[in-house]
């Protein structure tokens, strides 16, 4: 069980204590948290989070194989399995990253924008 974030916040339960999750949700919470966290960022965690910040650098004709490989690599200490990862130019120039993911047999899906 974790405490749930919302755009790098807690959130409040009705009680004024902070809401929790759970199962699917933690999961998809920590892989989100992986995929956006810049690998490198966390002086004594230097294997946490992913490069996918560098994309936008990158050639577009590379840019697919390479989400692959830093999502995979973001997540290899989580218990998914990467199935498919695709990459689009988003209206603000920016790139969104689509990630699907197996977990316990379970389609799942993480969206980041880089």
């Amino acid at each position: 069980m974790a405490l749930l974030l919302k755009d790098g916040d807690y959130v409040a339960d009705e009680r004024g204590g902070l809401r929790t999750v759970e199962g699917t949700q933690d999961l998809l919470q920590r892989v989100l948290f992986r995929l956006q966290a810049r690998r490198g960022s966390f002086p004594f965690l230097t294997k946490l989070g992913s490069r996918l910040y560098l994309l936008p650098r990158e050639k577009p004709g590379d840019r697919q194989a390479l989400a692959r490989q830093y999502a995979a690599e973001a997540l290899r200490e989580e218990d998914v399995e990467v199935t498919e990862v695709t990459v689009e130019d988003g209206m603000d120039g920016r790139l969104q990253v689509l990630v699907a993911l197996t977990w316990n047999g379970e389609r799942l899906e993480a969206e980041v924008t880089v």
